[in-house]
């Protein structure tokens, strides 16, 4: 029977030519090993016009785009900076490679910084960020950590009834969640070794995404849940369920079919067959969304009204200022995906933004958005560092050498606790959140909130009294506690109790300050700008302490490196903590949802003000900071917002697209007619996907590559 994806003879040619380029063109030289996934693309099998262009294919784009294709009447492009990471895979999928060979500071790593925090010596801190498909869940440290329902409650509660809150609820966040994954209990040794509850009622069974544990953990695991139990922390038996606190093992991003890192890519987009609805080109910048009508207002069949985006402006990565801008035209939606710096990023060089932001820049407003890069939030954390005469993951690996397998390799710092305010202040807690953090509000907005805008000062106030006045007494952890079996910079011998601020009451700001697209934009997150912040930290760094005191984890933990004695008075903390600390690497709420008048930048259906069809879908949404890691609920999130586009643009979807992954390589799919042609809406037919065609292709790539070995 003929297969309609397979190419022509007449097409042969043209896969020669694309395999050149691939081969001879850089930076796509990488991209000629993606033959993992039959949807990307080389510039030259661009169509003039796609329906979707989403801008960034880290999490929620590469989610987006597996959604959105879903529909057959529907074209999907992704446009992502970074590479395939194809020619990394092994060290993105070996879990521990994500401490013992990471790729942040590589290539595959955006290295921002941020600007000199005075409130943290001084220091320029390092803010990195995946560029690769996959984003950031093809580098992180896996931890899948959900919101409380409490949180996600109090964000529901922020959008004053604005059309389409009712989404936002935690029962709709749990489900999307839950869609997303598919959980497999820990093996019987690692759980009962490692006291692991959970709850299978509250976990997915179908998803894409994998949550698991790995398939081992060094003996000091056991000891977490109950030291913590010991200082007041009781174990946790449904950390995903809604009540987030409490102590507990959590679940990482891990396939356990073969124990390797499950991330978007390998999840939602490796197991497709190749789609003729489906682009994703990597190494293309983004530098603007090009708005055809200028400022004039328009209406769309998705109930849309503001500026119509046209088109979106791109250029080949790396190659900066030097490189040929193009444009491809949009006929329903820009989606904004870039995250917390790259999505406020796009749209003030897009020309919406603050306006004294955007003309300070040089940059041609075109919609005065004064909440664009503003109520910036980012965990912050360090560690108690204690000398241990147990084995570490780092000892383990270390005495191994390179016999290293799959089982060893598989683990991941997992062990954590939430500690609620009481825990960290006792009978202190009312008067400390009255005193440090309620009284404060006035003095705050007049020196902390970045921006001199009466939206933004509002939205400044609602964040900070909802999290002071719904999150602080209730018991969801202000501060975060994780056990650190990894090595320390002091050696493999060595253990971190690390602690984290949850709910930083400092706010920053990313902005641009050059019209030029590929200048960094401006990061300040204002660590510590507010007092209640510093005390925080510094009573769950006390905690940090004390769980290395406390049985029976001190039976093995037999001295403090750091900060050590030196350190015990609260200023000798305060001191030691402005040297210390650094990102937890979750930013987030640079493009916040809330209402236009609290300084929001998109409606509850993520629609951009001011326009009728730009969206942002990425963690710079929320608008406070949860108790959480952030890999989790954005996924959740990623899934609603294509519900939302769908039905707004009433999709027709493709029966039996449901896909699960099985392996970070390999996949069975169903298909369904939008794998049926070779030929796009709207665009030519182009060579991609055959297996046959595929194999041909890469014996010539071998082929090339060994010609050129011997030139």
């Amino acid at each position: 029977m003929h297969d309609s994806r397979r190419p022509s003879h007449r097409n042969l040619s043209k896969a020669l030519a694309t395999l050149a380029f691939l081969t001879l063109s850089s930076p796509y030289t990488r991209t000629a090993y993606a033959a993992s996934s039959g949807n990307i693309i080389t510039p030259s099998q661009l169509a003039p016009s796609y329906d979707f262009v989403i801008c960034g294919g880290g999490l929620a784009g590469l989610v987006l785009a597996r959604r959105l294709s879903e529909d057959a009447n529907h074209t999907v492009l992704v446009l992502e900076a970074g590479d395939t990471g194809y020619a990394v895979q092994t060290r993105i999928d070996t879990p521990d490679d994500a401490y013992f060979s990471s790729l942040l500071g590589s290539s595959y790593d955006w290295a921002f910084t941020t600007v000199a925090q005075s409130n943290a010596g001084g220091r320029q801190l390092s803010w990195p960020r995946g560029k690769l498909l996959g984003g950031s869940t093809a580098v992180n440290g896996m931890y899948l950590v959900r919101p409380s329902e409490i949180e996600v409650n109090t964000w529901t509660g922020l959008l004053n009834n604005l059309s389409g809150a009712s989404t936002w609820s935690w029962a709709n966040l749990l489900n999307a969640m839950k869609k997303s994954e598919t959980f497999t209990p820990p093996l019987s040794g690692v759980s009962d070794a490692s006291s692991i509850q959970y709850n299978t009622a509250s976990h997915g069974t179908s998803g894409p995404l994998h949550y698991s544990y790995p398939a081992f953990a060094p003996s000091l695991v056991s000891d977490w849940t109950d030291t913590l139990d010991n200082i007041g922390i009781p174990p946790t038996s449904d950390a995903s369920g809604g009540d987030g606190w409490g102590a507990f093992v959590a679940t990482s991003a891990i396939n356990p079919t073969n124990w390797t890192r499950s991330y978007s890519r390998s999840a939602y987009i490796d197991p497709l067959p190749a789609l003729s609805n489906l682009d994703i080109l990597p190494n293309a910048t983004v530098t603007r969304v090009l708005f055809g009508n200028g400022t004039g207002n328009v209406t769309n069949a998705a109930g849309g009204v503001g500026m119509n985006a046209t088109g979106v402006e791109w250029t080949v990565t790396g190659l900066g200022t030097n490189g040929a801008r193009n444009t491809i035209a949009v006929r329903k939606e820009v989606i904004l995906s870039g995250g917390s710096i790259g999505s406020p990023h796009v749209l003030m060089h897009s020309g919406v933004g603050p306006a004294d932001v955007l003309k300070s820049a040089g940059v041609t407003q075109l919609y005065n958005l004064p909440g664009v890069g503003q109520h910036l939030q980012d965990h912050i954390s360090t560690a108690v560092v204690f000398q241990t005469t147990s084995d570490t993951a780092a000892t383990i690996r270390s005495s191994l050498g390179g016999t290293m397998n799959a089982t060893y390799s598989s683990f991941i710092n997992s062990a954590t606790a939430y500690a609620n305010v009481t825990l960290l202040f006792g009978d202190q807690a009312a008067t400390f959140a009255q005193d440090s953090v309620i009284a404060t509000i006035n003095t705050s907005l007049s020196t902390l909130v970045p921006s001199t805008d009466d939206t933004v000062k509002a939205g400044y106030r609602a964040t900070f009294l909802a999290t002071a006045n719904n999150l602080l007494p209730s018991a969801v952890g202000q501060v975060e506690l994780l056990l650190g079996l990894t090595g320390t910079s002091a050696g493999s011998n060595t253990v971190g109790v690390q602690a984290a601020l949850q709910h930083p009451y400092s706010q920053g700001r990313v902005y641009i300050s050059s019209s030029d697209p590929f200048a960094n934009p401006v990061i300040d997150p204002g660590y510590l700008s507010h007092p209640a912040d510093i005390q925080i930290l510094r009573e769950g760094l006390k905690l940090a302490r004390m769980i290395g005191q406390t049985s029976p984890l001190n039976e093995t933990l037999t001295s403090e490196i750091s900060p050590g004695s030196t350190v015990q008075t609260d200023d000798e903390w305060d001191t030691w903590i402005a040297t210390a600390i650094g990102t937890e690497y979750h930013p987030a709420c640079s493009c916040s949802m809330l209402p236009l008048d609290l300084g929001g930048v998109v409606d509850a259906q993520l629609r951009v003000y001011g326009t009728a069809n730009v969206r942002v879908v990425d963690a710079s949404v929320y608008p406070i900071a949860f108790s959480a890691h952030l890999m989790a609920a954005t996924y959740g999130l990623a899934e609603l917002a294509a519900d939302i586009i769908r039905d707004e643009w009433n999709g027709v979807v493709a029966p039996g697209t449901s896909v699960t992954s099985t392996s970070s390589s390999t996949a069975g799919v169903a298909t369904s007619s939008v794998a049926s042609s070779n030929t796009k809406k709207g665009g030519s037919a182009r060579t991609r996907g055959d297996p046959v065609l595929g194999s041909v292709l890469l014996s010539v790539i071998a082929g090339m590559l060994l010609l050129s070995s011997t030139l």
